[in-house]
């Protein structure tokens, strides 16, 4: 699971890519997020990490491949939803204003 700030970046490279088919570099990645140059690499990092992304050559944000857009879905099992079936038949809603 990523963290905010990794998420973000994650984020902005993806949408950054696709809208202007090139990555921003390091400078332009400051500006948006409002972070500095080592937040941003640390993020970079995380990403690498968690095969978000792949990066080379480490001097040029342009070498960066993204291998998932998207943060993944949790490992967390997920409860069923209940369907109006599994609920007790009320009519006191119909019947009692």
């Amino acid at each position: 699971m990523l963290n905010d700030y990794e998420r973000k970046v994650l984020r902005i490279l993806y949408n950054y890519k696709g809208i202007r088919r090139r990555f921003p570099t390091i400078h332009e990645l400051t500006v948006k997020t409002g972070r500095g140059k080592a937040d941003i690499v640390a993020a970079l990092e995380g990403l690498i990490a968690a095969n978000y992304i792949t990066w080379a050559d480490k001097f040029d944000t342009a070498n960066i491949v993204i291998l998932e857009g998207w943060e993944r879905e949790s490992e967390q099992p997920k409860q069923p939803a209940a369907s109006q079936f599994d609920r007790p038949s009320d009519i006191s809603y119909w019947t009692e204003y």
